[in-house]
């Protein structure tokens, strides 16, 4: 019979200790405001050309 590889959960192991933890340093930016940032500067690129043809 062939020998059964059960060798995935341990290669995984460590994403998931590195996962897991919480890092508090660092900026945090909500979800909204990173959606609502990206909107606006699409809609600012757009409209540059209008006011500024090239």
């Amino acid at each position: 019979m062939a020998k059964k590889n059960d060798s995935g959960f341990a290669s995984s192991a460590g994403l998931m200790r590195y996962f897991d933890t919480e890092d508090d340093r660092g900026v945090k930016i909500s979800p909204k405001l990173v959606v609502g940032a990206a909107i606006a500067f699409t809609v600012l690129i757009l409209i540059i050309p209008v006011f500024f043809p090239a």
